[in-house]
């Protein structure tokens, strides 16, 4: 009988060390707060907004010591609309992200579904204070991460004397075509004290279904997924996707100068695969957009920051009906505040404004639209935005 109790105790503390090398913790964020907007579809709206600056959600994640320095780790997160209580990311339950893998002195890799957070996204006003209102032109560049991976395998790299790369591949999943709604990327990134700077790349096939259906449910391209985005809804029916970004940082002593590049373009516009070709897609096959920022924020105290950010978008000139139509341009302006009532809970301000010029991507005057809200009727969008946002 000794022996038998002597034994449990040992496989009970066993057990306890073996439990003491895994964790598993359970966090989360919600972000809520009234806009103004002065022109959604040719009316003034006043609505409340979730998510606007960071994405409400709750997950949990976990790591487990395998020894050696290899962990395996898991993370479940999901999304939601604190306003309605309902799944965001498509209705996905684990929208935002669905993971599993490893980490040790190799770096990270990661299977599922997630988002290609490259590094430049951090270096966006729109990340980093703004919220989604302030994305370049509808978020045509995907910095402000509006779609996620499905069928995803990423790695990430340990830091090598400030510098890290890493890549994402996401399998189409397409039975009989190996190519279809395919993705890769890759990133690189490098921190020295003050100094930022990060680049990536990124190529999307089919993007109408690979990358704007979000939830991956639809892989037909019987539906433009993008038809309420007037700036480049047009172009659903791209083969593919390029886009180049690149972003930089300097901070000195309380303010923090920044600069983000990006250039998207939209090739073999009117394949019929991709997403529906109706009589105002434009006969031009590869068009493109170029951004630029600029952007500086300052910590008054160490509670109370104030920041500013202005980008230019232009598009390229397109035909419709045999007929060259000028390049759209956007002009965006944005102020913030953001005050801190704890480490984890913070009352942020915005207002964004933008004005269009030219024809966008449906062959229409172009019309001002921020992400997050209706476009407007006009060239021109105004939205006023406070929140409050609690990390849990």
């Amino acid at each position: 009988m000794k022996k038998s109790l002597t034994a449990m105790a040992a496989l009970s503390t066993l057990a306890g060390a073996a439990h003491a090398q895994s964790s598993v913790t359970l966090y989360g964020l919600i972000d809520e707060g009234p806009t103004y907007v002065s022109n959604a579809g040719g009316h003034s709206q006043v609505m409340l907004q979730s998510g606007l600056l960071n994405a409400s959600r709750w997950g949990m994640t976990g790591a487990e010591d395998l020894g050696g320095g290899l962990k395996a780790i898991f993370t479940l997160e999901n999304g939601y609309n604190v306003n309605t209580g309902a799944l965001g990311n498509g209705g996905l339950e684990f929208g935002r992200k669905a993971i599993v893998g490893l980490s040790g002195n190799f770096g990270t890799v990661t299977v599922g579904r997630q988002f290609n957070f490259t590094p430049v996204s951090p270096l966006t006003a729109n990340t980093d204070w703004a919220g989604g209102n302030f994305s370049r032109a509808g978020d045509v560049d995907n910095l402000n991460n509006n779609y996620g991976y499905s069928n995803s395998i990423k790695y990430d790299s340990l830091t090598y004397s400030g510098f890290k790369f890493g890549g994402i591949y996401s399998l189409g999943g397409v039975a009989g075509n190996f190519s279809r709604n395919q993705i890769w990327s890759l990133n690189t990134s490098y921190t020295n004290g003050p100094i930022q700077g990060a680049a990536e790349f990124t190529h999307v096939n089919n993007p109408n279904t690979a990358l704007y259906a979000n939830n991956g449910g639809n892989t037909t391209g019987t539906v433009n997924n993008i038809s309420s985005n007037p700036i480049y809804g047009g172009y659903a029916s791209a083969h593919s996707t390029n886009t180049f970004a690149a972003g930089a940082a300097y901070t000195l002593g309380a303010a923090t100068l920044g600069a983000v590049y990006s250039h998207v373009s939209f090739k073999d516009v009117g394949d019929a695969t991709s997403a529906p070709v109706t009589a105002s897609t434009t006969s031009s096959t590869s068009p493109k957009f170029d951004s630029g920022e600029v952007s500086v924020k300052y910590m008054v105290t160490p509670s109370l920051q104030l920041a500013t950010a202005y980008d230019y978008t232009q598009g390229s000139s397109n035909v419709f009906s045999g007929v060259s139509q000028p390049a759209a341009k956007y002009n965006m302006f944005t102020i913030g505040a953001d005050y801190y009532l704890s480490k984890r809970t913070d009352i942020y301000a915005t207002a964004v404004y933008e004005k269009a010029s030219g024809v966008d991507s449906t062959g229409k005057q172009a019309v001002a639209y921020l992400i997050g809200t209706t476009a407007s009727s006009t060239d021109r969008q105004l939205a006023l935005h406070i929140a409050i946002r609690h990390k849990f």
